[in-house]
């Protein structure tokens, strides 16, 4: 078990397990702050299509790589890659996994469907 304290249980979470993310809940006023930790081998398309039932993600992301490495590929074919400790911006319509062998941990801001929306984001991938 890991002593790094991104990892640690946090008292007071809505803490699920979901395709196999650990998944750390906050209501904070009209917003989610959520910790998000991706074992090694974790791939959204794998683990979470089944469930999300979308051929993409298409959820928007937004905040801090704390731990690890992702790539994102998007549904137009483009692909970005992530190295903690960065701040990230993941539009609609993507797939995402992990890189290498140690676990991702990500704290994210939103506002479950309408995080596109408030926070001014793109509805999906596009090149700047």
């Amino acid at each position: 078990m890991s002593t790094d304290p991104l990892f640690a249980p946090i008292p007071g979470a809505d803490h699920r397990d979901i395709g196999g993310i650990e998944l750390d809940i906050f209501p904070t006023g009209a917003a989610r702050v959520k910790r998000m930790i991706y074992p090694p081998g974790f791939r959204w398309s794998t683990q979470m299509k089944p469930v999300a039932k979308t051929e993409f993600c298409m959820h928007a992301h937004v905040g801090f790589l704390a731990r690890g490495q992702i790539r994102v590929l998007f549904s137009d074919g483009c692909t970005e890659d992530y190295t903690a400790p960065c701040v990230l911006a993941v539009p609609p319509g993507h797939d995402t996994w992990v890189v290498g062998d140690e676990a991702c941990v990500f704290i994210e801001f939103d506002f479950e469907k309408d995080t596109v929306q408030r926070l001014g984001l793109p509805e999906g991938h596009h090149h700047g």
